[in-house]
């Protein structure tokens, strides 16, 4: 399926995110999908062919895990689809495994109650992914939300700007410390990122630089 008309710009970026999500966690593809209260508004990137059309099988299925994602704003992690019981996505799961799918980790892209969408990633390999992992999935699917509500990402003609090579690579990293901090201290996103301006303010330093410090392995004070 391709990209809806005037999302082109937007959708090529989605799709170097999720080529390069599939390249870090060692999976075996990553999409995202666009979807609303009316259902799934196509699948709008992909990392390869294969995981767009394993990622339509949801909507071809009404069921799985980016639906339940989308309906409760939480990562859905089904980290072998052999054990999906009680009658859970009875048809979705059946597809998947004919597909060669053995696992599937839902991430909402949302910002507070508005949820755009999902990112899917995929394994053929039963198991759960690691802490890293998911800190950096969840980093990447904040990144995918930022990259569909920021119209000045993209130029009117639907090419990169000239400035969103560097802002891309400091928004993630921003965002990978920015769920560093969610992990080791226990709290949500907001309170993270007043967090960490607070003490790079307090402290006089650039937040970039507060962030590459937490990636290096700085853990931000719990009074911070």
């Amino acid at each position: 399926m391709s990209a809806p008309d005037g999302r082109d710009g937007v959708a090529d970026l989605l799709q170097q995110l999720c080529r390069a999500l599939t390249t870090d966690l060692a999976v075996a593809g990553v999409a995202v999908n666009l979807m609303s209260t009316a259902g799934s508004d196509g699948v709008l990137a992909a990392s390869d062919d294969r995981s767009r059309v394993v990622d339509e099988l949801q909507f071809a299925t009404g069921e799985g895990p980016c639906h339940d994602a989308y309906a409760s704003r939480r990562p859905v992690l089904t980290p072998d689809l052999r054990s999906v019981t009680h009658g859970r996505w009875p048809a979705y799961t059946s597809a998947a495994r004919e597909a060669g799918l053995a696992a599937v980790f839902a991430f909402p892209l949302h910002l507070g109650a508005v949820v755009l969408g999902v990112l899917d990633v995929y394994a053929d390999q039963p198991g759960s992914l690691s802490r890293d992992q998911v800190t950096v999935a969840l980093t990447q699917a904040q990144l995918a939300t930022e990259i569909l509500l920021d119209g000045e990402l993209v130029t009117p003609d639907g090419g990169p700007d000239h400035d969103l090579s560097t802002t891309l690579d400091h928004r993630a990293e921003i965002y990978q410390a920015q769920g560093m901090v969610m992990v080791d201290l226990g709290v949500d996103p907001t309170d993270a990122l007043s967090r960490m301006r607070a003490h790079a303010f307090g402290n006089e330093r650039p937040l970039i630089d507060l962030a590459r410090d937490i990636i290096s392995g700085f853990v931000l004070p719990v009074d911070a």
